[in-house]
Parts: structure tokens; sequence; C-alpha cells
């Protein structure tokens, strides 16, 4: 399996600590910093969990840095802050990528200005292939398998698309009027569930050629992410467990 991936990257950083009393200066918790660990997320994320299944996988994404810090209570996993640093990003521009041979295309738009929407259209009628598409924009190509949370399927232009997947947290994923029940787990976390849920999702249909079989795969995928505290890369147990 060979998949072409674009997208917006980022690093995500938790700065883990002890809040044990609140400032004199103002009504908010003092956190005594205690380690502070730093992982790659977005696209990054989606990269190394299409990996992790054994997907060959090429990635374009922004040179720019992105850094979102975290400032969670280790006691609790009680997230008190978070700060972006975020730069002017400059677009895809190179486009011969596509062109390449891939067995699929996968688009993981945070909507940071890497792909504009026109690109997006650009890519999705450019491959030969099933394309797939995490976007938080409201307007995308018809033609792609589209993977939206419930808060973005409520902002999105018109809601007729054929091949819309609604990822409804716990609930689990809805296609085409059936809902597919998500794994019953403890939640510690849900950042990066839904670039595995992506990552997954391509696996599987690339794998089963059905995206009826890709989705319960990747409940399965979100389930282990939430599991785990962080942006949390699967395993190969846990490649096994979920194939399994």
């Amino acid at each position: 399996m060979k998949v072409l991936l674009i997208g917006d990257s980022c690093i995500d950083k938790y700065v883990y600590g002890d809040a044990k009393r609140l400032s004199p200066e103002a009504p908010v918790p003092v956190l005594d910093s205690i380690r502070t660990v730093s992982t790659d997320g977005m696209a990054f994320n989606v990269f190394l969990n299409l990996n992790a299944f054994g997907v060959e996988t090429h990635l374009l994404t922004n040179e720019e840095e992105i850094v979102k810090t975290r400032y969670i209570d280790e006691k609790s996993n009680q997230q008190i802050l978070r700060v972006d640093d975020e730069f002017k990003i400059k677009p895809l521009d190179n486009m011969d990528e596509i062109d390449a041979e891939y067995d699929a295309l996968v688009i993981s738009d945070y909507d940071k200005g890497f792909l504009t929407t026109e690109k997006i259209f650009e890519l999705s009628s450019r491959f030969v292939g099933p394309v797939f598409i995490d976007s938080k924009k409201t307007l995308l190509p018809e033609d792609a398998y589209i993977k939206v949370n419930e808060l973005e399927y409520e902002r999105m232009s018109h809601s007729n698309y054929e091949n819309l997947i609604v990822t409804k947290g716990g609930k689990g994923a809805e296609y085409q009027g059936k809902l597919y029940p998500a794994e019953k787990v403890n939640v510690f976390d849900v950042v990066g569930a839904g670039d595995t849920f992506l990552a997954a999702l391509t696996y599987g249909y690339l794998k089963y050629g059905r995206i009826d079989k890709a989705i319960p795969l990747a409940n399965k995928a979100a389930a282990v992410a939430v599991s785990h505290t962080g942006t949390y890369v699967l395993t190969e147990e846990d490649i096994n467990e979920i194939l399994h």
C-alpha cells in the first residue's frame, strides 16, 4: 500500500505539572511544572499511524512550525490552558506528486493555510483513485470520502454528500444513515483521535475495498487512541489487537 498524504502539521507539546493552589493575582490555578513531552501532531499524526499499519506514506506539509502547548494537571489529567504559536503558512503550490502512483490520496486539513478550498478540489479531481478528506472547511468535493465530526458537520455549507462519515465520539460513526457503534473504553484524552480514525479508515478501505468494513476498524483504532493521554501513535501490539 502506498499513500500520498497532504495537510497541515504541528508539534503537540504537553507541559505536565502539579496544580495545588490558586494564583493570588487572579482566580487561576498555578501549575508547578514537572515534565514536558513533545509529539508530532495533525497531519504528522496521521502519517505516523498510517506507518504503524505498514502503509508506505509520503507526506506533503507546511515548512513553518506550528506549536500547540497544553498545560495539564498530572494528577487529574485536566487541561488547564492551551497556547498556540502559529505563523503565516505558505500555501501548497507543488502539484508534481499528485501524478505519481499512489493507492490513495489522504487530505488532513486543519485549515491553517496550507490547503485552500480550491486546491483541495483540484487535488481531488486530479487524483485517480480513492480520496479521503478530513477538513474543517465547509465546502468539499462530493466524490471523496469525507470524515467530519458533529460540530464540523453542522457548519458545512450543505450536507448532501453521499460519502460523508460523521464521527460522533462515544456513539461511533454514521455513514449513509447507519450508525457504526464505537468501542466501549475509558476515555483519557481525545486529542488526535480523529487523525487515528482517518489513518485506520484509509488502511481499512485499502485492505478490504469497502468503506463499511473500514469504519468499524477505524472505530477500534480511535478507541485505542482515546484510551491514552496525549497524541498517541498506535503500536504493533495495538494493530494486532485491532485487526484480530
